[in-house]
């Protein structure tokens, strides 16, 4: 049996498989070593996974992460999967986990909409060109942190219409200094933009709001899926971003001049299969 743990900054999809079965499934917070240590890790694995995760020595444990895209993050979210688990452990990437729970081992081009956003070509196996993501500060077009920045920023500095501003102020019983404090202060500021920005789908008929998550798509598509062979293979979008404004999604790629193939809120399902395959 195996381990396969798919995790965004804001969650972790954890499932015991026994081939194409899965055995049980589990959810912790999101786990994310450019914001996290080692130690806060390891707290998160073995304080919010049930007991029957840690009963025995399984296979092998493959983990997809935000944030394990260089070898050195690899080797934090490593050792502190390894020292939980005691068994042999593989981390890659979040977009790998992507590309291979949306395309399984045909080749085409997976996206991610969630809390950030990235995006890549893959061949089958592996990622062969990917537009860097470059997190909430200089990217993540399009995804839920990127749409709270937009929107938090265009509320304090009253671009955004006033009755709208008011009600996701008092909704989250915040101010603008306030606000302002939280996100500034806080240790995983990509988590708390994503959180806030729920408020948006609340109001989606507001053509202010139409028109922000819409600018944002198309944006994501300028900057990262232009880049890619996209008139010639399948696109596909993993998160919940793509799933909440799936109609504005669709929108957005008609007007870009492509199709979307598949929009899914999870990987897992295969995850499980392409690894059922080995």
């Amino acid at each position: 049996m195996k381990i396969i743990a798919d995790s965004s900054t804001t969650r972790t999809e954890w499932v015991l498989v026994d081939g194409r079965e899965v055995v049980e499934r589990a959810f912790t917070s999101g786990m994310n070593p450019y914001f996290q240590t080692r130690r806060e890790i390891s707290h998160c694995i073995r304080l919010e996974l049930p007991d029957s995760f840690f009963r025995r020595r399984w296979e092998h444990v493959y983990f997809y992460g935000a944030g394990c895209g260089t070898s050195e993050k690899n080797k934090v979210m490593s050792s502190s999967l390894i020292a939980q688990f005691k068994t042999p452990v593989t981390v890659e990437s979040d977009m790998l986990g992507a590309a291979r729970g949306l395309l399984v081992r045909e080749p085409g081009i997976a996206c991610i909409l969630g809390t950030g956003s990235n995006s890549c070509q893959y061949d089958g196996r592996e990622i062969v060109r990917n537009v860097r993501a470059l997190g909430f500060i200089l990217g993540d077009e399009g995804s839920n942190a990127y749409l709270g920045k937009m929107f938090i920023a265009d509320a304090i500095k009253d671009i955004a219409p006033s009755d709208l501003s008011a009600a996701f102020f008092e909704h989250f019983a915040v101010t603008p200094n306030s606000l302002i404090d939280e996100l500034f202060s806080s240790s995983m500021p990509s988590r708390a933009l994503a959180r806030y920005s729920r408020f948006l789908s609340e109001h989606i008929d507001n053509p202010y709001v139409y028109q922000l998550i819409y600018a944002a798509f198309m944006r994501f598509f300028t900057r990262n899926v232009a880049a890619y062979d996209f008139r010639k293979l399948p696109l596909c979008f993993v998160g919940s971003t793509c799933v909440m404004y799936r109609e504005i999604l669709e929108r957005a790629a008609t007007d870009f001049g492509v199709s979307i193939a598949k929009a899914v809120r999870s990987s897992m399902p295969g995850l499980v299969e392409y690894h059922a395959g080995e």
